[in-house]
């Protein structure tokens, strides 16, 4: 196990390393932030005094090497928009992407799973056949545009949630279902097809000769064995939420990460962006991380592979 843990640690880093040196050089490829920064009517020695304070006069090289190091200690320099550090903007939008993306999680699996298991017992009814109707169309769908959808109904029409913001306690319900809604048809088509093999496997069969019921057949042994392809899923899913919500972010004026990275692109704000790159790389590799976790505890064979 610990061997096992160890490998995936390092490619891990190995990856972060690499996204940090690709995300590095992307930042600087719209140009010098002095010319952002001081505008048209500035003198050479400010041009050359804001380089000296940020670092900008340093070669590329110099450059990462000094952003690499603060990286480790969790310090990414100075924002060129507003001059206040950079992780204390990081730390006040994490919380409020977190949130959104572990509601959103939370809502594909709550709905999802129990879908994808009644579709697969119910197989070839009418119910079945709405399920696969509903998780084409909501996979078929924008998530942004479901979430001007539900703005529209539920917000303005309907007046029951706050149409954007993060104030009130309901108003991370619209914003959650947008996000997740195209993983609850995902789950619902994985957990079935999951749940269609399991069914017919042999050791189901022997389950229903020994009397065994069938809530018990359905939950304790089909589904048990049936969920390392939505455990795959659930990995990604929950990496994707996280990196995934910068255009619902967007749409409902949530104050998370995304809506960060979308003000630091337009500022050309590199400090900013680099750093929000790098922590969504973060998240999105500690959910993969998990997910082996997991896989090694439901099934040994897969650490000794």
């Amino acid at each position: 196990m610990q061997r096992f843990l160890a490998r995936r640690l390092i490619l891990a880093i190995i990856t972060l390393f690499a996204v940090s040196v690709i995300v590095f050089a992307m930042a600087r490829i719209a140009g010098d932030p002095r010319t952002i920064m001081l505008g048209d009517f500035t003198t050479r020695q400010q041009y050359e005094r804001v380089g000296e304070r940020l670092g900008l006069d340093k070669p590329y090289y110099e450059q990462y090497w000094i952003f690499l190091k603060g990286a480790v200690r969790g310090d990414f320099g100075t924002s060129t928009a507003t001059t206040t550090a950079v992780t204390e903007l990081i730390l006040e939008r994490l919380a409020a992407t977190l949130q959104l993306a572990g509601v959103a999680f939370l809502f594909s699996v709550i709905a999802g799973v129990p879908l994808g298991v009644l579709s697969a017992v119910k197989r070839g009814s009418i119910f079945d056949q709405i399920g696969k109707l509903v998780a084409l169309i909501a996979q078929s769908a924008p998530p942004f545009w479901v979430g001007i959808m539900l703005i529209f109904f539920f917000a303005v029409w309907l007046n029951w949630v706050p149409p954007s913001g993060r104030e009130e306690w309901n108003s991370i319900l619209l914003p959650a279902i947008s996000l997740g809604w195209f993983f609850v048809a995902a789950n619902m088509r994985l957990v079935r097809s999951a749940m269609l093999d399991a069914l017919d496997s042999e050791y189901i069969k022997l389950a229903k000769a020994k009397g065994v019921g069938s809530t018990g057949v359905i939950w304790k042994h089909a589904l048990r064995n049936a969920l390392i392809p939505p455990l795959t899923l659930a990995g990604v899913t929950l990496g994707n939420l996280v990196t995934g919500s910068i255009a619902i972010e967007l749409v409902f004026a949530w104050p998370g990460l995304g809506q960060l990275s979308i003000n630091s692109t337009l500022q050309s704000d590199y400090p900013v962006l680099q750093a929000v790159v790098i922590v969504f790389t973060l998240l999105y590799l500690a959910a993969a991380l998990l997910v082996d976790v997991l896989y090694a505890l439901i099934d040994p064979r897969i650490r000794y592979a």
